[in-house]
């Protein structure tokens, strides 16, 4: 009988999920232990529109809503969460090449962008920069018709395969407040200057390459400043965070729901003390738990996908999607993996790596130390005392 909450109720996310089924679970546990970039698999997506779904009908896209791009995330991530974050940053770039560039920018970026001739890619982390976005040190210094930008930056994911960077940089650093100097550049990888000095590895998250950039005397055409006008980084970056927010989320239930599927399935199938375990009341209460929990951040993320949809900030909405569904796929992966006992500890079954994706998301697109205080931020302005 069909779940009426986990099955997609969307078309698009619905063929996702057939493709998940027959093209990624079969060959992701290979992949991913090995590390390997899947090349074959983001073709696949390719063929299915994925990287067109964000971009307005009038420059080539889809034009999809979040609602549906939501679902479609969660369904890559069910099957294997490296592919949502592949999608992430190039959905990030379309969304700020359609919503702040200029004319110009828009009609040469975009159709490259449908078309996956180009992927984006996002960098604003360096070595003293995380969450604080305000703190990055690399700087763009006008000269001529050319930005020349010098600085690094860390974690980029695609950084090797990226087409289209959106650098967040300091054009004016001594500015106060610190945010009024941030400016947004587009960057192609072909520029004199631009080098990816290493890949960094990670406890989780394979396949995709998490990258460190160098730019050394980086020149930058003056004609790919975001929106053409220098001190609106700040915003248009954090708008761009939103959207990876409406990702994260979605990423987070889809690893979620993978572990809790793997538990009910186990659950069914192990025997302890002459009956399967799943008849034992104390793995049932982890099942309701996990069942509900899941079944909570599904629709904590959807419903903040559709604020998002509605334009203007949505920063307090998707923060708090981010946080609980992170914070549920977190717990999820360790109580499915309890459930398993032994054999969950082990490369042979598939919840050591659930176990592994989930925190990483619970710290990036900014930790959720920072989303408690965005939401509490919001709170008290929301119930201010007069």
């Amino acid at each position: 009988m069909p779940d009426p909450i986990i099955e997609p109720q969307d078309a698009i996310a619905a063929e996702v999920r057939r493709w998940v089924d027959r093209e990624v679970i079969p060959v992701v546990d290979e992949l991913e232990h090995n590390n390997t970039f899947p090349d074959q698999l983001v073709q696949g997506m390719r063929e299915l529109g994925l990287f067109e779904l964000m971009i307005p009908q009038e420059y080539g896209g889809i034009g999809a809503t979040y609602v549906s791009y939501s679902g479609v995330v969660e369904e890559l991530a069910r099957g294997w969460m490296s592919l949502g974050g592949i999608l992430n940053t190039h959905v990030i770039i379309t969304h700020l090449v359609s919503t702040f560039g200029t004319e110009d920018q828009k009609q040469r970026y975009l159709p490259q962008l449908s078309t996956a001739e180009r992927r984006g890619a996002l960098t604003i982390t360096e070595p003293n920069a995380g969450s604080d976005v305000q703190a990055i040190q690399t700087v763009a210094v006008r000269d001529g018709d050319d930005y020349v930008v010098n600085g690094s930056k860390l974690f980029v994911s695609n950084g090797r395969r990226g087409g289209l960077f959106a650098m967040a940089v300091k054009t004016d650093p001594q500015v106060d407040p610190r945010y009024r100097g941030i400016s947004c550049l587009l960057v192609q990888p072909d520029y004199p200057g631009f080098v990816v000095t290493r890949d960094i590895e990670k406890l989780g998250y394979k396949g995709i390459e998490a990258s460190e950039l160098s730019m050394d005397n980086l020149r930058v055409p003056a004609g790919n400043l975001l929106g053409g006008e220098e001190g609106q980084g700040f915003f248009q970056i954090l708008s761009g965070v939103e959207v990876g927010r409406v990702n994260t989320a979605a990423r987070a239930v889809g690893v979620a729901r993978a572990a809790f599927e793997a538990a009910a399935t186990y659950a069914q199938q192990r025997q302890a003390f002459g009956k399967p375990i799943g008849e034992h009341q104390a793995i049932q209460l982890k099942l309701a738990d996990m069942y509900t929990n899941i079944t909570a951040a599904r629709l904590l993320a959807r419903w903040a996908a559709g604020v998002k949809d509605q334009g203007g900030r949505a920063d307090t909405e998707v923060g708090m999607a981010k946080l609980f569904a992170t914070e549920v796929a977190t717990e999820t992966t360790l109580e499915s993996m309890r459930i398993h006992g032994g054999i969950g500890y082990t490369k042979e079954m598939p919840v050591e790596r659930f176990f592994r994706d989930a925190p990483g998301m619970m710290i990036y697109e900014g930790t959720n130390e920072i989303q408690r205080t965005i939401i509490a931020r919001s709170v008290l302005q929301r119930y201010a005392v007069n």
